[in-house]
């Protein structure tokens, strides 16, 4: 595959959310499967080549410098996953490496022997992207250097993490040469007749990632298992094959990096635009300019939803329009929203009489600049307190049952996307009353009590059938009069500034699990409009969520045909020959 090709496929596939780490994989599969480059039948045969690496480990054996190892196992082509290509060998790491060392002991090295600009320690942190990255930290003076001079690295070696992702390495260079091993890393040394960053492009490599992850040792700290990677068997190009096949995946990776940098630029190019018209629709000056940047906005809808964090956006920015009067018009013919409330307290008031509803304490009165935003005339801001007819009650925490026939009690995680879901539930032992409320019945509107400060005082309501669900001590129940929309309060109560009240609100011992209490839920102000103007934007809401809804459901389906092109593409490009891979260089 040429840097062409490469494009040509991008521009097809880029949809994708990992494409440009899928075709690295691929790069580096291609590379090692031999189909990267074309062969050269003048380049001298692999075969030859392992005799030479041979003759040159016995010359370090009988000068002394190496040990005496075992006879190799000799690898055979049956144990590759793939074919191997003319002048290539299957070869066992073994076959291939002069030494193998590991680290020093984590005894031998003590916090007392770190200095700060000492000789660098190479542990598994240190290397990045086929670098060596020294830590500032990890650096030993002289002497340890000395006292474990055995563990220096040299150049061309290769040093391999054996802990954490295992398998990542690189080659020491000139600037390295003389650096310490730590104790998390390995030493691989090679003959001269190796090219080290083949080894690195190898190892690097999607199969030999995979055979290393699935042969790594430990429960808690997985190792890896030195025996393991010494029977690795690969498939070896001839030395002057190799340094082609590394000069290309360089010129292959370089690409990936234009075309990242290009694909993030565009990104954020594009987060920067939606995040400035969703701004503008949020905070335009007047109707006709709202209507201006809203037209903008829909008219370039496709460009600016390509992911869910979009969309996400985007129904965060219909909510609150919503509950600032700008979702749809005012109608001056609506019961104003003081006659509104006035006929809710004289209800409440009789209910207080009869001991179903608690007194309202007296609430401090809100200077202007508390309140979260500007309402249109005919709205009005107004706590929670003034418009509920029951509660809040906290629910209760039975012990669980393993009876089938047990009560049924809802869990934190029924309500924690905003939307009552009745599959989530346990059995419990519990003899409630069947006109308790503690069951739940259509119309109760539930507030997580305590949660993490993202999802603390989420809100859904419930619109089953009556004593099908007991509720827990972690919510709190309320239930609003009927001269208001359920449904439109609960918008409000899960808009972005209520969220933003409950998590400032929120307190306790626990940081894990802050929570509100009923003073906290009953202070929460909520912007009302007449009930006629509620009903509308409930409906305008809804279609603009069902229209959110549809959205997500279609980048869902983009990015999984892009995800299935880009892998028949590759399918194709990894198991069909191209003409230049059918040709060999005479």
């Amino acid at each position: 595959m040429n840097p062409a090709q490469l494009l040509t496929h991008f521009d097809r596939i880029r949809e994708a959310h990992d494409a440009i780490p899928r075709l690295r994989c691929f790069i580096l599969d291609l590379a090692v499967r031999g189909k990267l480059v074309e062969q050269d039948q003048r380049d001298e045969p692999a075969p030859e080549l392992l005799k030479r690496i041979q003759a040159e480990k016995a010359r370090l054996v009988k000068e002394g410098k190496i040990g005496p190892e075992k006879p190799p196992i000799h690898a055979s082509a049956d144990e590759l996953a793939f074919e191997l290509k003319p002048g290539w060998q299957a070869a066992r790491i073994s076959q291939i490496i002069v030494e193998l060392q590991t680290g020093p002991f984590g005894s031998s090295l003590h916090q007392s022997d770190y200095q700060k600009g000492g000789i660098p320690v190479i542990n598994p942190a240190s290397i990045k992207n086929e670098r060596l990255i020294p830590v500032e930290s990890m650096a030993v003076g002289p002497k340890t250097l000395e006292r474990l001079a055995t563990f220096k690295l040299r150049t061309g070696d290769i040093v391999m993490a054996r802990r954490g992702e295992m398998g990542r390495c690189a080659v020491v260079t000139e600037q390295e040469d003389g650096w310490l091993c730590g104790t998390g890393s390995l030493i691989l040394r090679l003959p001269e007749c190796v090219f080290p960053r083949f080894l690195v492009t190898l190892i690097g490599s999607p199969f030999v990632r995979e055979y290393l992850d699935g042969s790594a040792v430990g429960a808690t700290m997985q190792n890896l298992n030195q025996s393991i990677l010494l029977s690795l068997v690969i498939g070896l190009p001839p030395l002057a094959e190799q340094h082609r096949i590394v000069a290309k995946v360089d010129e292959l990776m370089a690409l990936c990096d234009r075309l990242e940098a290009a694909q993030t630029e565009r990104e954020s190019r594009r987060d920067r635009l939606v995040a400035s018209s969703l701004n503008r629709l949020d905070n335009g000056a007047d109707a006709e300019t709202f209507r201006e940047h809203a037209r903008f906005y829909f008219n370039h809808l496709p460009c600016l939803t390509t992911r869910k964090e979009h969309i996400q956006q985007l129904r965060q920015t219909i909510l609150n329009l919503a509950l600032r009067g700008k979702l749809v018009l005012q109608d001056p013919n609506d019961e104003p929203v003081s006659e509104l409330l006035k006929r809710i307290q004289a209800e409440q008031e009789d209910l207080i009489k009869a001991r179903v509803l608690k007194p309202n304490e007296r609430d401090s009165r809100l200077l202007e600049e508390d309140l979260p935003c500007d309402l249109p005339p005919t709205w009005q801001w107004a706590p929670l307190r003034s418009i509920i007819v029951f509660g809040p009650q906290n629910g209760i925490s039975p012990k669980p049952s393993s009876l089938p026939y047990a009560p049924r009690a809802i869990t934190l995680t029924a309500t924690t996307s905003g939307k009552f879901n009745p599959q989530h539930f346990k059995q419990v032992e519990a003899s409630i009353l069947p006109d308790s409320e503690f069951w739940l019945r259509s119309g109760d509107l539930l507030f997580q009590r305590g949660n993490t400060r993202e999802y603390v005082g989420m809100a859904a309501y419930y619109t089953g059938e009556p004593r099908l669900f007991l509720y827990p001590d972690l919510m709190m129940k309320v239930r609003l009069s009927e001269k208001v929309s359920l449904r439109y309060v609960h918008l409000g109560a899960v808009a972005p500034s209520a969220r933003a009240y409950f998590a400032t609100h929120a307190t306790g011992a626990q940081s894990t699990m802050p929570k509100i209490n009923q003073r906290t839920l009953l202070q929460l102000q909520l912007p009302i409009p007449p009930l006629a103007e509620q009903q509308r934007i409930v409906a305008k809401v809804e279609e603009l969520m069902a229209l959110c809804d549809r959205l997500e459901a279609q980048l869902t389906t983009t990015q999984t045909e892009s995800r299935h092109l880009l892998e028949a593409v590759l399918h194709e490009a990894l198991s069909l020959k191209s003409k230049s891979e059918q040709m060999v260089v005479m």
